[in-house]
Order: structure tokens, then sequence, then C-alpha cells
């Protein structure tokens, strides 16, 4: 198969930080770029940081995301407590102008996008941020990039030293990681090294479905 670039956005979260890890693990994966608000220190020889504090600016990086293969677009935030004009400039307007930048680019990429179980594609829904996350999802899938895959995870069980940015989510990983075994037989749960090899795998082996919950993610993981 043919070797990889990949733009990793989000890698300092829980969800980011997995698939960062399986790129990095991923023999076909020959370089990383990851783009940040904050350094993360990664030393190692595929990996390159670009700090960028203001992702609306990121026109002003445009000429260093030139020949990657995929975007694997990984940066959120929660709604807990916001707006929704904040969560819409969060959410929508960040990752809008990401996709552009990289269509004007190179319309032959792939975007894999980070949304959640529950997300609203018909945009009309009670639930903010579900409309918010399925106008990002219904933006990146008509924009024209060859390939795309909305990602909606549920429940994901941390591997590999991971941990959620979310303090009180590591606090419930502590409390049921007696039982992680039995949870990681269930088909709606998924791990983060299965989310992070779901993703690479998206881009050897396309799929005519777009939206990926759990047990989608989980069988994409497994392909080889």
């Amino acid at each position: 198969m043919k070797k990889i670039k990949v733009i990793i956005t989000g890698a300092s979260g829980m969800v980011g930080k997995s698939v960062l890890l399986e790129s990095i693990d991923n023999s076909l994966v020959e370089k990383i770029l990851l783009i940040n608000r904050k350094k993360l220190n990664i030393n190692h020889s595929k990996v390159e940081e670009i700090i960028l504090t203001e992702f609306m600016n990121i026109d002003t990086i445009k000429n260093k995301l030139e020949d990657y293969d995929a975007c694997f677009f990984c940066m959120g935030a929660s709604a807990i407590g916001m707006s929704e004009r904040n969560y819409t400039h969060l959410t929508y307007e960040i990752t809008k102008a990401f996709a552009d930048v990289l269509y004007s680019l190179n319309q032959e990429i792939v975007f894999n996008y980070v949304s959640g179980t529950a997300t609203d594609s018909t945009e009309k829904g009670n639930t903010m941020w579900a409309r918010i996350k399925g106008k990002t999802e219904n933006y990146i899938l008509n924009k024209g990039f060859r390939d795309v895959y909305m990602f909606r995870p549920g429940a994901i069980i941390p591997e590999k030293g991971i941990k959620s940015s979310t303090k009180w989510y590591n606090l419930i990983y502590v409390l049921t990681k007696p039982i992680f075994p039995i949870l990681k037989k269930s088909n709606n749960i998924t791990t983060t090294t299965k989310f992070g090899q779901a993703m690479i795998n998206s881009l050897f082996f396309p799929q005519n479905l777009k939206h990926l919950e759990n047990k989608d993610i989980n069988i994409l993981s497994e392909k080889s």
C-alpha cells in the first residue's frame, strides 16, 4: 500500500491523541502534521508541529498544508455552559475555514471529522450542539473532497495511557476500569486504539457509509 501523509488537529484531546499514537505506530503513515493551539512537544521523526493560536487564521499557514493525503479533524469543544453563538464559532465556523483552505489546495484529500453520536443531520432538532454538529457535518460532506467520513463516537474506553481532557470523564474511567474487559465486548463501545486505527483504515478501505457510529468504527478498525 502507498504510504500516506496526514494532518491532525485536536491531538491534545483524548480522541486526537488516539489518532496521533496510532499514526505514529502505523508503518503506512510516513508524515504527521499536528496543528494545535499549544505545543505538545512530541519528539518523533514523523511528527511536525505547527502552533496556530487562532484557527480562523488557517490561511496564514496555507503553504504548510500542501501534499497531504488526509486531514483528521479531531478538534472540538464541549457545549456545556456555552452560548449557541460561541459554540457555532468553535464548531462550525472554524471547521469550515479549515476545510475551505484544504479544499483550495487539494480536492483529492480525505477529510475525516470527529462529530458525536446523536448528531442531528437535519439541523432542525431542539438540541443545540447536535444541530450545529449536523450543520458542520453537512458542510464537509457537500464540500467536494474525494472522500469524507463523519466519525460519531459514543462511549470510548481509553488505552495506552490516554486520558480525557475533561476531568469528570477521567473519574468515570477510574471507577469503571474494573469492568473494561466486559465493556470492550460490546459492539456499541469502542476504544481509543480502535478509533485511531479506523481513522487510518478509512484511507485504505473506502466505505459507502459516511456516518460512522461506534459499531462501524470497530468494524473499520479491523480491516487489513
